[in-house]
């Protein structure tokens, strides 16, 4: 079985550890607790006809590399970039946090994910997705769970087809 790290990013409140907890536990919480250095879960995932495991690393806070260790993000083969639909100032940052992270692991695979589309209409969530510097893969609500499964099946799928 092949195992990879993948790497939940974005700032701080948008949904990261909610769509881990999801994810890996499938529960969610309205609870806001902040996320301190990192949090490391697995879980296999069936792609296809094929496993995965995925070592999947949440990470506190920002991408900035004065707040997050560099350690935390190297041997990482897939990202989870993550932004609050809800909150502009979230993807304020993208193009820069990106850019970063494709200097820094640049065979990596990237996921941008808009998170929390369920306290948005779909008319708010156009104008969101339309504002964005580059192209949102998936947008999810951790909450709801939905389009949780496909984001990580779409990773899933895009990390074997590079093994």
């Amino acid at each position: 079985m092949i195992s990879k790290k993948v790497i939940l990013t974005g700032n701080f409140g948008v949904g990261k550890t909610s769509l881990f907890n999801r994810f890996v536990y499938d529960r969610f919480s309205d609870k806001y607790l902040t996320t301190i250095g990192v949090k490391v879960n697995k879980k296999v995932i069936g792609v296809d006809d094929e496993e995965l495991s995925v070592l999947l690393w949440d990470i506190a806070g920002e991408v900035s590399q004065d707040k997050v260790p560099i350690s935390y993000f190297l041997g990482a083969a897939g990202i989870i970039y993550v932004f609050d639909m809800s909150r502009p100032l979230t993807f304020k940052e993208i193009k820069k946090d990106l850019d970063y992270l494709t200097e820094l692991l640049p065979d990596s695979v990237i996921k941008i994910v808009g998170n929390k589309k369920d306290l948005l209409t779909q008319e708010e969530m156009n104008h969101v997705l339309a504002e964005l510097p580059m192209e949102c893969n998936i947008t999810t609500s951790a909450k709801t769970g939905e389009n949780v499964e496909e984001l990580f099946s779409q990773l899933g799928r895009l990390l074997l087809e590079r093994a």
